[in-house]
Order: C-alpha cells, then sequence, then structure tokens
C-alpha cells in the first residue's frame, strides 16, 4: 500500500507519493549545500515533488521555476509550492528541459538528475525516465538546456553518483562548463564516497573548493557534521 503521509521538515511539509523520486538525502543535501543570494532567480530541472526549490525558497531566494516531464510529479509540486509559505515564488511547468522556452536567464541552475546509464531499467516507465540518464535526459543533453538557460555569471550546482561524475565532468567540460566546487559524500566513515555535489559555471573559475562530507560514523549514527549541517532543515536535529 503506498503510503500517502508528507514528509515534514522544520518550515514545510510536502507530499511525495505520486512523484518519480521521493524525498531523499541527495536532494536534502544539495538543497543545504548550494550558496544562494536574495536576488537569485533559481531553475530546478527534474524538480519531482519540488523539494529543492521549496529548500532554496527557506534559504531566501527570490523565485524558483520548476521544470518536470512528468504530470504527476508537476501536480505533486505545485499542491506542495500552494501549500507553502512561499507559494509566491515557485512555479512549476510540465515540460520537457529540451522544450522549455522563457525569457529570463537564471542566476542558479540546480538538479537532482537521472542517474544511471548502464544499469538495467526499471519496470516503470516513468521511474526509468526519472532515474536512467540515457532515457531523455542525458548529461549532454542537460549541459546544454543549463548552458542555453544559466546567465553568464551563472552557477550550475546538481548531484551525481561518485563514479558517474568524471563521465559528466568531461561532457560538460566540453559544452564549455568548469568546475568551481566539489562536496565529495561519504555514505559511512572509513567507505568509499558513493555521491559527489558539483558547482559549475560558464568559463574558468580558478582553484576549485573541494570538501568531504561524511553522513554516518563508523557505528551508523549520524556524524556531528551532518547534524550540524542539516539542523534548519530536518526536525528532531
Amino acid at each position: 500500500m503506498t503510503d500517502t503521509r508528507p514528509f515534514h521538515f522544520k518550515h514545510f511539509s510536502l507530499f511525495h507519493h505520486r512523484s518519480t523520486m521521493k524525498v531523499g538525502t541527495d536532494a536534502i543535501l544539495l538543497g543545504r549545500w548550494v550558496e544562494v543570494k536574495p536576488a537569485d532567480v533559481v531553475l530546478d530541472i527534474g524538480t519531482g515533488c519540488g523539494l529543492l526549490p521549496l529548500m532554496l525558497a527557506q534559504k531566501g531566494v527570490a523565485q524558483v521555476d520548476a521544470v518536470d516531464i512528468d504530470a504527476a510529479s508537476i501536480e505533486e509540486a505545485t499542491v506542495n509550492f500552494e501549500a507553502s509559505q512561499w507559494r509566491e515564488k515557485l512555479k512549476a511547468y510540465c515540460t520537457d528541459i529540451v522544450d522549455f522556452q522563457t525569457d529570463k536567464q537564471y542566476d542558479l541552475i540546480v538538479s537532482n538528475p537521472p542517474f544511471f546509464n548502464r544499469f538495467s531499467k526499471c519496470d516503470s516507465e516513468r521511474k526509468s525516465r526519472a532515474r536512467h540518464n540515457d532515457m531523455t535526459l542525458s548529461h549532454n543533453v542537460l549541459c546544454q538546456a543549463v548552458v542555453r538557460l544559466l546567465k553568464p555569471d551563472g552557477r550550475f550546482a546538481l548531484v551525481l553518483p561518485f563514479t558517474e561524475s568524471v563521465d559528466f565532468l568531461e561532457v560538460a567540460k566540453g559544452q564549455g562548463l568548469r568546475l568551481c566546487k566539489r562536496m565529495t559524500i561519504v555514505p559511512i566513515a572509513g567507505k568509499e564516497p558513493n555521491r559527489v555535489n558539483l558547482e559549475l559555471s560558464v568559463g574558468l573559475c580558478g582553484v576549485v573548493q573541494a570538501e568531504t562530507f561524511t553522513i554516518r560514523d563508523q557505528n551508523k549514527c549520524f556524524t556531528p557534521q551532518y547534524t550540524a549541517f542539516l539542523k534548519d532543515y530536518y526536525l528532531g536535529l
């Protein structure tokens, strides 16, 4: 039976049972990590239930447009936006990013994109589109969209599997995007990293700002780093 209860954060709640991807640690860490400015106009590519726009709205950006190809996800994101205190700042669009037309150029683009291109597909075509980048949103297509929609001095932030990030950065470089910041994410102390947050911009960035983030200690308890990082969002921290 599908769990239809909302997920509660400190300053907002959101439904995520209809979206292709549920609320998860990957998007939460990305939303907390990316730096924003009060005047930022932001685009979220592949918004799902609208988690990243809500997190960025809490951080004080001016506006967030959210795009997703999945109609049920956009319907759910719209419900979540309308129920929030930032409803005037948030707008969801059901469209392929390739077809998304706007007069805006964005200060910041964020994405928790489809991760995989070498794994067996999911039983559901909706879930396959959300998780596998060879279905619709390849790395090349994503980077082309970012270059088209980003301001010349804008930033692009995303989360990827650690192993996929090497190939992605080569594709991004071919589109004129350069790495500025990296957070390497370790799931359990002593284990290999499994995720990475990346921030890129058009042109050179100088020395890459790099850090490592560990979610759990060897006893599988949340690290002090994790609890301090997410205390403004998670209940109970």
